[in-house]
């Protein structure tokens, strides 16, 4: 009698382990019966809004995603999403299939045509310039709404996290490690191989000292550097980090995501403590004022975002 070789199992791949690592957060969540605290509305007539808001996403699957989303309408980004930028009154969300941009606080949103299955991951403002990094690499835009594919020494194959201030602009690769360009993004230069291939999302880049970043490292927590990428530190934050966001007027405060939840620090990284954000939440921004925060979360393949102007005490949805 013949005998099956088994295959050993094929490893997750970044968006697999994403995707398991917020369903782990989920059930967490209900077993520990946190499912209504994770919404913090602050009143019972916002939970209504929230219910709402679920069944109007679900009567909308199966409409028209094109340029334009309906009005009220939660973006297509795809089974995974990744990223929420939000600058200049405008408000980006990247996932693995598509990306979509909204200029009105989120209450509509259009999908970017020329970042359909770019996977974006991170996002860059550069100049009056906006980049996009995912897994065909690199994609510059001067009008915010049309990506071009950047070639030459700008080719990355596989960018994970991006980040930016001013023309001084930083990626991590799973291939390449860390990489920075001061040119806002026409070249780039190695800064290590050591460490970086397990970054996600956006690096923080201090827009006072372009050195000093932070990065959310799915094989850890933060991770940190003082010498513009040669060398990271643990930071601390939640373990298995995969976005971190922090306050333009005060970058001592940061909000970050994890698979054990999200946590807040208000001294730079130096402490931690847990914060409640909307249920199912994987990426954070704050508005370039420090005023408002923004969360996203995917409902199906649409992304839910939600605004705080309280820091982070209640929260509403913008759509």
């Amino acid at each position: 009698m013949s005998t099956v070789k088994k295959s050993p199992a094929r490893p997750l791949s970044r968006s697999e382990q994403r995707r398991a690592a917020l369903a782990e957060q989920a059930a967490q969540a209900k077993r520990a019966g946190r499912r209504r605290r994770m919404l913090t509305w602050g009143s019972a007539g916002a939970a209504v809004v929230s219910v709402v808001a679920a069944v109007t996403v679900l009567q909308l699957r199966g409409t028209n995603d094109g340029a334009a989303a309906a009005s009220g309408a939660a973006p297509v980004v795809g089974g995974d999403l990744h990223t929420i930028l939000a600058r200049d009154g405008e408000l980006y969300v990247g996932g693995h299939a598509r990306s979509a941009v909204s200029r009105d606080g989120g209450k509509t949103w259009q999908n970017i045509a020329s970042l359909e299955g770019a996977d974006a991951m991170g996002w860059a403002a550069s100049g009056g310039g906006l980049l996009a990094g995912g897994h065909p690499g690199l994609y510059e835009s001067t009008d915010g709404s049309t990506f071009e594919k950047l070639g030459g020494s700008a080719a990355v194959p596989d960018v994970h996290a991006l980040g930016g201030a001013g023309n001084v602009l930083y990626l991590a690769s799973p291939q390449q490690g860390v990489m920075a360009s001061t040119d806002g993004g026409k070249t780039w230069e190695a800064r290590t191989t050591q460490t970086g291939q397990s970054f996600m999302g956006t690096i923080l880049v201090d827009p006072n000292d372009t050195d000093r970043l932070i990065a959310p490292d799915m094989a850890g927590a933060l991770a940190t550097s003082s010498d513009g990428g040669r060398t990271w530190q643990p930071l601390g934050g939640p373990m298995g980090a995969m976005a971190a966001a922090w306050n333009p007027a005060n970058t001592d405060e940061i909000i970050a995501t994890g698979m054990q939840g999200a946590e807040r620090s208000t001294d730079a990284g130096a402490t931690w403590e847990p914060v409640e954000l909307p249920s199912g939440t994987s990426a954070v921004t704050y508005t370039p004022d420090g005023k408002t925060i923004y969360a996203a979360a995917l409902a199906g393949e649409r992304a839910l975002v939600y605004r705080s102007n309280d820091s982070g005490k209640n929260w509403t949805p913008t759509s």
